[in-house]
Order: structure tokens, then sequence, then C-alpha cells
């Protein structure tokens, strides 16, 4: 992508989370100033400590749902905020129903009032458990409205909703992905993902721990590719959903016998336990829409990917204190930075 000019600027929540932190980098790197917004209810300080001196940087400690005004011009609000992991999401459901709620109409209403187009990031879980397979945009999903999941399954589809009739009622020029199983550097371990939960007990010598009989299946999406789909889809004009995943499906077992390769830690033991209630029985993404429309699809392969992620969770379960200091160097950004001034009211 051609490097921008200096007056271009996206607004991406959800900042400090894995797949936000990943994306400032990405839109630094070709040429975007970004306005970070982060509030840490799961996001981690950590993921955005080393952006603390880039000058194409500004971050603003501020929930979604309660943004301050924003007097900077804006090109793109991008909507990246939400607890996306079960235990997270579970943990605060009234802040994730209120982030994909209420944020999404205050972001739109921003996007409105700048002129700036905007970006959701929804996920597959719109799905739900769903009755066909694979999914493709199309399909309304088979979803429970008051089920364990539901705070994130069914405010996901609100969002969508609100999108869309921004869109249709004031104009808003939107973009909205459906993001299947992403995995990566920046996990948080403790996020109760099938990835990180089985990584980080392969590393610790403990049983992997599989839910169900292990036959239900995933597709995993390496960071770096989900990066470039939303990168792409940003230079189309496309309004509908777009599913951004791996079409390559793997059963939860097939998983833990990759995992246990690749730590060479000597675990062995697999511990079955039950079910949860609505967990899905099988992911994977129809494509057809990414690969007509952006000229994109998965390069890398599970192992690949897995191979780039260890070393991370390795790292991570040997520090005992990260919070402070990438907090002490977030909450310098905006007195140090040397880009454009972030105004805010």
């Amino acid at each position: 992508m051609a490097r921008r000019s200096q007056n271009e600027r996206v607004l991406l929540t959800g900042v400090a989370g894995f797949v936000g932190s990943h994306l400032a980098d990405r839109l630094i790197e070709d040429g975007w100033e970004v306005i970070g917004v982060d509030n840490f209810l799961t996001g981690r300080a950590e993921n955005i400590a080393h952006l603390a001196r880039e000058p194409n940087f500004h971050f603003l400690e501020a929930s979604v749902e309660e943004l301050p005004d924003i007097e900077a011009a804006v090109d793109w609000v991008m909507h990246f905020a939400s607890p996306a992991s079960p235990p997270k999401y579970q943990a605060s459901p009234i802040e994730c129903m209120r982030c994909n709620s209420e944020g999404t109409r205050r972001l739109l209403e921003l996007a409105h009032q700048k002129g700036a187009k905007f970006f959701l990031a929804s996920t597959s879980e719109v799905y739900g458990d769903p009755e066909i397979h694979p999914q493709v945009e199309s399909y309304v999903g088979s979803v429970n409205p008051v089920g364990p999941r539901s705070m994130y399954d069914e405010s996901k589809r609100f969002a969508e909703a609100m999108t869309v009739a921004y869109r249709n009622k004031y104009g808003v020029d939107s973009r909205i992905i459906r993001i299947f199983n992403t995995y990566g550097p920046r996990m948080s371990p403790d996020d109760g993902r099938v990835i990180s939960n089985f990584v980080c007990q392969a590393l610790a010598g403990k049983p992997l721990t599989v839910y169900g009989d292990g036959t239900q299946t995933r597709s995993f999406q390496y960071i770096d590719d989900l990066l470039e789909g939303v990168v792409r889809l940003m230079q189309t004009d496309y309004n509908m959903p777009v599913n951004l995943g791996n079409p390559q499906e793997f059963t939860i077992l097939d998983l833990a016998e990759v995992v246990r390769d690749l730590v060479h830690d000597g675990v062995t033991e697999i511990t079955f336990c039950p079910l949860p209630k609505d967990d899905p029985t099988r992911r994977r993404p129809d494509i057809s829409r990414a690969q007509e429309l952006l000229g994109w699809q998965p390069e890398i392969l599970l192992r690949d990917g897995l191979e780039r992620t260890v070393p991370y969770f390795r790292d991570q379960l040997g520090q005992d204190e990260r919070m402070p200091a990438g907090l002490e160097q977030i909450s310098s950004i905006e007195s140090t930075s040397e880009g454009p001034p972030l105004e805010a009211s």
C-alpha cells in the first residue's frame, strides 16, 4: 500500500486488545495516523507500550459508549472494542452489551458527524451454533437470545443492524467483517480460547483440557491474514458483511495433537470435560465473497502460525509483572508525541 499523507487519520477502538493492537501497527506501517481508544476492560497496556513514542499514535483511555467529543478530523472510525472470549464477556456481560450497542451507536454518530467511513469488527458468533456448513454471509444464524453467550452474540448482531441503519438513513459509508477464530502473539494467556488454553497448559506441563468429545471443529486464522483482509476491505466500497477466516477445518483433538507436537514438553494427557451450553459444534467460513471481492485468502498454515505464537506464550508465562511498566509508558503518549495533537473535551 502506498504511504499516506499525515492528515489521514483513523480512530481505532479496542486498540489495546489482541486484534486492535496488531491493527494499529499495520495501519501506522501503512502511513495512517491512529487515535487509539481503550478502557482496559480486557485490553492490556503492554500490547501498545511499544507505540508510546510513535509520533503517529495517540492514546485516549475511554469507554466507547461514553467517548468524549473528538475535535480532531478523522477519516475512518474503526470499532474493534469488545470482550471477545467467553470467560471475558461472561464476566462483564453488561459492559459487553453496552460496548456493542450504545458504543456502536456513539461511534456511528461520530462517523456521521465527521463525514468519516465506519468499520465494524463483527464475529462469526453471529451464526450461533450453525445449521448450515460452512457458514456463508447470507445465513442468518441460529442464536439463543437468552443463552450463556447471548451478551456477545446478540450485541454483535445488534451492532451489525445499527451499522446498516446508519448507512441506510444517514449514508454512513460502512464496512462489516465477521471474524472467525483468530490467534497469534498478544493474546491474553487467560482468555479461555482453545489455542491459548492448550498452549499455556502444555507449556506448564498440565493436561490439555478438551470440552466435549473433541470432535467439534474450528477454523484457525493467524492474525497477519486477518489484518490483510481488513486493509483490503478498506480499499473497496462494499458495505455488506464479509467473512474473514481460514476455511481449513480442524477438530479440537487435531489441534491438541499439533500443540503437543510443537511444545515438546512431554505432555501427553488429555482431560475431557462437559461441553458448555450453546458452544458451537462446527465453525468454518465460506470465504467466497472475500476471495472474489478482495482477492484474499489466508496464507499462513496452522502449524506455521503456532510456531510464531508459542514463543510469545512461553515469554508471557515467564513474566510476573507486566502491566505497570506498560501503563507508565502509555500515560505519556499525548504529552510526548510529536504528531498532530488529539483534542478531546
